[in-house]
């Protein structure tokens, strides 16, 4: 039996006494490194050419070989997982689509219902998994038309920067709120400059509560808040999106843009000391405030021990609370 996918994503199965040569036909190709031609693929073999040629199509629809485009029937082999999850990301993806309209069924007959017959009832589904977060997000992004606001806490949300560079390419509205610390990092740094780039609006502030993502003002994606595996929760309430607007809008008019992705904390640093002052003055140790504000410990205590010495404080807590006296004063 050979696994295959239709044009809809649907798996689809075949039975036939040329299943051996399919197998034979990709060991080929990965000794060789590649088909060549089918004529000297079948030579080598032993075997027919129509054979050769009916085994690479199978091959090909499986994700087992890729068409060398630009060298003729140039054909090679994939590795066996990365065609694995290539099937399975394009079944998850199609599961999400009728998962997506079947919920619009349901909205639209709900609309037949009347008055207090639970049409705003919360709608909530827990998804755990990398592929499945995955399926779902990509048919939640190519379901998008409008806008995409995005909070980005850090530490649990993979990287969707292809994601929301792509749905800008559509025409799409993407704004994202992310931590102040992302500016000391490299590697996140690139990544956010990528993103301006293309069109996207990225601003900072120093602490965002939960990693989010609100589709299209109505569908909003809440993301867990362990580092183990992938999970969201995903939530069709108008209720609890209008929520995430007003909080997203709250965080936005007290956020940073980035202009020019310039390192460090530079042009955010007021703003940052205000935050460790106001945690510092409520007694929190070093490590909770920079765990807190997403931060590492040594660039946190780097930050309070400017602030001890501009206020000539003597202690943690002295200097915490005068230094959030001075910038309520200020503020």
């Amino acid at each position: 039996m050979t696994l295959t996918t239709s044009s809809t994503g649907e798996f689809t199965g075949r039975s036939s006494a040329d299943g051996d040569h399919v197998t034979d036909v990709y060991r080929y190709a990965a000794r060789k490194g590649a088909i060549e031609a089918i004529e000297v693929a079948a030579a080598d073999l032993g075997i027919g050419a129509a054979e050769v040629r009916e085994a690479v199509r199978h091959l090909v629809e499986s994700r087992l070989l890729r068409l060398d485009h630009g060298l003729g029937e140039r054909y090679v082999p994939v590795d066996p997982e990365l065609a694995a999850a290539s099937l399975v990301s394009t079944v998850e993806r199609e599961i999400y689509r009728r998962r997506e309209l079947i919920d619009q069924i349901r909205a639209r007959i709900g609309l037949f219902g009347g008055e207090g017959d639970g049409s705003d009832r919360t709608t909530v589904e827990y998804l755990a998994g990398t592929m499945e977060v995955r399926g779902f997000l990509k048919t939640a992004s190519d379901a998008c038309r409008d806008e995409v606001l995005v909070l980005q806490a850090g530490g649990v949300v993979e990287d969707l920067s292809e994601t929301y560079i792509a749905l800008v390419a559509r025409g799409v509205t993407v704004r994202v709120i992310c931590q102040h610390r992302n500016r000391a990092d490299v590697p996140t740094r690139m990544r956010m400059k990528r993103l301006a780039d293309a069109g996207a609006a990225v601003y900072t502030v120093s602490h965002v509560p939960r990693s989010a993502i609100v589709f299209d003002r109505s569908l909003v994606v809440l993301f867990g808040v362990e580092d183990a595996e992938a999970n969201v929760a995903r939530v069709h309430n108008q209720g609890i999106a209008q929520f995430f607007l007003d909080l997203f809008n709250h965080l936005w008019e007290m956020a940073t843009p980035l202009e020019g992705i310039d390192f460090g904390y530079a042009g955010v640093a007021d703003d940052l000391q205000q935050s460790i002052a106001a945690l510092m003055a409520k007694g929190y140790t070093d490590e909770v405030v920079a765990r807190k504000l997403g931060m590492s410990v040594r660039s946190c205590r780097r930050h309070i021990a400017t602030m001890m010495r501009d206020l000539d404080a003597t202690s943690r807590f002295q200097a915490g609370v005068q230094a959030a006296r001075t910038f309520l004063r200020t503020g």
